[in-house]
């Protein structure tokens, strides 16, 4: 008899979407059966409006009806604290396996019932499965900073041995992080399911098969073993029935939030995909940007790309609901005074070919009140200008961004905790005030322009200008 795993991971706003959510949860029981193990790789708890607002328990409704048998923590899981994890690590009915992450040198989750590994029984099989979360964690989320995340290979490793050693069948490995590729090649393992980068992918290295879902519950892995070849199948999510005892439970929570309050009414819908987030300007990145250079008087606004969330466009009556979504963190907006010199680096640093975060092709920021020329093919910065002038070394300018990009090391390194000189709002009220102040309407203006980049740059209000399609991955054709 065949097993197989169904993969799910990084739900995070899917909840602020009750169809979404039903719809994930409805692919998942329509191909579940007794030799199916379950699985989620993180970040299934956070960020998004209702988490934030329930401090992650509306995943609870979502894990209530689908029942999975495992699940390992994100770093957005983190999001809420560690005595809120906790909590939902007890009361939610998946084993959480965690075989790297400690908080003053005792394994975390140990007292909520967390594992390093278990054993899931499927039918006649016996599947061992190990997680492990990316030692990135305590410097890219901020209420994460104690904890301590050992390397996953040599956990992986040893969890691998021990399972060995009991006699399982498979060895499935649940990581949420980037770095999938090694741990298939080092150690012993049948399958790594994959999270953290919200990019799909499907793929073989030595005998093991990787699989990573798209983000925000938008569709379903589903690996099988059935002979020597593991295979490999996608399925989206959009047209899978819909399990009305989870939308409804997720209806009730947005109704109970109140955050229905209309700021403004969009005729232009502004698109917010992760491409779209990637590709260098974009709609969206412009008016995050402008609203915090609005409401500092900054020179400079500055959005990373991977904070802004993927969800629908925001169109016609747009709510407060709506905004929190695009940027949905607790961090307030802080102004940094910098150099000229180093605001050229941090323009530097925005391209993925000069950090190692993500893909190559990959653009990182999104600013208000400067202009950016980016030569692709010579991976070099050509020119920056602050209101039409060119940036000058020794000249000093102020950037308004969220105080997350003050404490990585990850993203924009040239900024740091020194550069503080003011700390405003919170992000999102600041966008909501932006919207009921300015609107949402914004254009594409030609800030950014990345020379030899194969999609032509748009500067007539379209949704991305100066991009590039390409992520370096492979997307698994849809099976439905």
């Amino acid at each position: 008899m065949a097993l197989r795993l169904l993969h799910y991971s990084d739900v995070e706003n899917a909840y602020d979407a009750p169809e979404r959510i039903g719809r994930l949860a409805g692919a998942i029981e329509r191909r579940r059966d007794s030799e199916t193990v379950l699985a989620g790789t993180g970040d299934n708890t956070a960020p998004g409006v209702l988490s934030l607002v329930t401090d992650g328990r509306q995943a609870l409704d979502f894990f209530a009806e689908i029942d999975p048998d495992v699940d390992t923590f994100g770093n957005h899981d983190f999001d809420h604290g560690y005595d809120g994890l906790r909590r939902l690590v007890d009361e939610s009915p998946q084993t959480w396996v965690s075989a790297n992450v400690e908080l003053d040198g005792q394994r975390f989750g140990a007292d909520a019932g967390a594992e390093p590994w278990t054993v899931v029984e499927a039918g006649p099989h016996e599947v061992g499965v190990v997680g492990v979360t990316t030692p990135t964690t305590p410097s890219i989320t901020p209420t994460a900073s104690d904890l301590t995340v050992t390397k996953p290979i040599p956990a992986v490793a040893d969890a691998a041995a021990e399972l060995r050693d009991r006699g399982v069948d498979y060895v499935v490995v649940l990581a949420h992080m980037a770095d999938d590729e090694r741990i298939a090649a080092e150690c012993d393992v049948d399958a790594v399911l994959g999270g953290h980068t919200h990019t799909e992918r499907v793929a073989r290295v030595g005998g093991a098969v990787l699989t990573r879902p798209a983000a925000n519950g938008e569709s379903l892995y589903e690996i099988t073993f059935d002979g020597d070849e593991p295979a490999a199948r996608r399925h989206a999510v959009a047209d899978a029935p819909i399990d009305e005892a989870v939308a409804a439970a997720l209806r009730e929570r947005k109704t109970a939030a109140d955050l229905d309050t209309v700021v403004d009414t969009v005729a232009r819908p502004v698109e917010r995909t992760h491409e779209t987030a990637f590709r260098g300007e974009s709609r969206v990145g412009n008016f995050v940007a402008d609203a915090y250079r609005w409401a500092s008087d900054a020179d400079v606004g500055l959005q990373n790309s991977g904070g802004i969330r993927a969800g629908e466009p925001l169109s016609g009556e747009v709510t407060v609901a709506d905004l929190i979504s695009v940027v949905p963190f607790e961090e307030p907006i802080v102004v940094a005074e910098v150099s000229g010199a180093e605001l050229r680096s941090i323009c530097r640093q925005a391209s993925g070919s000069t950090v190692e975060l993500g893909e190559p092709e990959w653009w990182h920021a999104h600013v208000s009140g400067a202009e950016i020329v980016w030569d692709g093919a010579e991976a070099a910065l050509e020119t920056v200008r602050v209101d039409g002038a060119p940036v000058a070394p020794d000249a000093t300018y102020t950037v308004a961004t969220s105080e997350y990009l003050l404490g990585t090391d990850h993203e924009f390194p040239a900024l740091d905790a020194s550069h503080r000189v003011e700390t405003l709002d919170i992000q999102y009220d600041v966008l909501v005030e932006y919207a009921r102040e300015r609107g949402v309407d914004p254009a594409i203006e030609g800030r950014v322009r990345r020379l030899g980049v194969d999609t032509p740059a748009t500067t007539d209000g379209g949704d991305t200008a100066g991009s590039s399609g390409a992520t370096g991955t492979v997307r698994p054709a849809d099976d439905e």
